[in-house]
């Protein structure tokens, strides 16, 4: 068994990894902890894990981690970054949901994210944990940065387009919306559902931070200039990305079509849907899957990109990296049906 720890465990992406490890057949998990719930058991503050965790949460600060083999970090960002380096260097295998390792640009960081970054010397280590990308280098891995929710959408779309050249790489739109779990589980009048529910609107449209985060995984195909536009949908999980791009040359829609099926035939956790489909987000509501759907009206290519955002845009995702990297089938603990209705 793979022994396993838990950083920030009271968030939505910290009871969803407690949630996908609980059906995980070769993990077990040793310590779960949380600032402010110190002494409280996991399945008194989350009925739903009643019978699979008999574990009390800790203290970060004074836990170590000694019986852990791999850490997940489900906490804010410039959490994880104060930590990591005293894990690695006692040879324990890190995974951090956060964005503290995503961007390789220190100065693009900082900028974006608004800190000093606690240990910058390990950005160029750190492996993007996008498994449809990154496979081989995550298998090696000590460090594996998760990716962002928005970024896992709209990469896994626009990729398979760049790779084979048949796009305008400078003129690509992303319109992305997101369930208000992406927001966290934080007090906020902005998402309470009084606030949120019967709207929807678009969000940090001058700028949003996974815009650098998925610039960068693109820009390893061909230099791009992206619009990216976030949205707030009153629903509670689920990402739709709607993606734009032009083509360079007459291609077909049924040639578009064998690309990405091409792409991602032995990919596990990409649908590529029969063309003209409709992808809908509870088609993969709790489980670690995108769906996508190519569509051609006249040169523009259209895709339809869904994921659950707290499963492949995150707890799943860290799991399906947890997998690669501890040498377990990717698949493992992550083989479950999508909740219908």
């Amino acid at each position: 068994m793979i022994k396993i720890g838990i950083v920030g465990g009271t968030g939505y992406t910290g009871v969803e990894l407690l949630r996908l490890l609980a059906q995980h057949p070769q993990v077990q998990v040793q310590t779960v902890t949380s600032r402010a719930k110190v002494g409280t058991q996991v399945a008194d503050l989350f009925p739903n894990l009643r019978g699979h965790f008999d574990l009390a949460f800790t203290d970060p600060a004074q836990e170590k981690f000694t019986d852990c083999e791999l850490v997940f970090f489900a906490t804010p960002n410039g959490t994880a970054m104060q930590s990591v380096p005293e894990l690695l260097n006692a040879g324990i295998k890190v995974i951090d949901l956060a964005a503290d390792f995503r961007l390789k640009d220190i100065a693009v960081w900082e900028q974006w994210y608004g800190m000093a970054h606690a240990c910058p010397h390990l950005l160029e280590e750190a492996v993007y944990g996008l498994p449809e990308v990154n496979r081989a280098e995550i298998a090696k891995a000590r460090l594996v940065a998760n990716p962002g929710c928005y970024p896992t959408a709209v990469q896994l779309g626009f990729i398979p387009l760049l790779e084979a050249g048949v796009i305008d790489p400078h003129h690509l739109i992303a319109d992305a919306k997101s369930g208000i779990s992406g927001a966290g589980r934080k007090a906020n009048v902005a998402t309470l559902m009084g606030e949120a529910g019967e709207s929807f609107k678009a969000y940090n449209v001058s700028g949003h931070r996974h815009w650098p985060e998925i610039c960068q995984g693109l820009n390893a195909y061909t230099p791009v200039d992206l619009t990216f536009v976030p949205h707030l949908l009153p629903m509670i999980r689920g990402i739709e990305a709607t993606l734009y791009a032009n083509t360079l040359r007459d291609i077909s829609l049924e040639e578009i079509q064998s690309l990405f099926i091409q792409r991602y035939q032995n990919e596990p956790f990409v649908d590529v849907l029969p063309p003209q489909s409709h992808p809908e987000t509870r088609n993969v509501r709790g489980v670690n899957m995108c769906q996508l759907a190519i569509h051609q009206p006249h040169k523009t290519v259209v895709i339809l990109s869904v994921i659950d955002n707290l499963v492949k845009g995150a707890a799943g995702q860290a799991i399906q990296n947890l997998n690669i990297m501890c040498g377990l089938p990717e698949t493992s603990g992550l083989t479950g049906v999508a909740l219908l209705p």
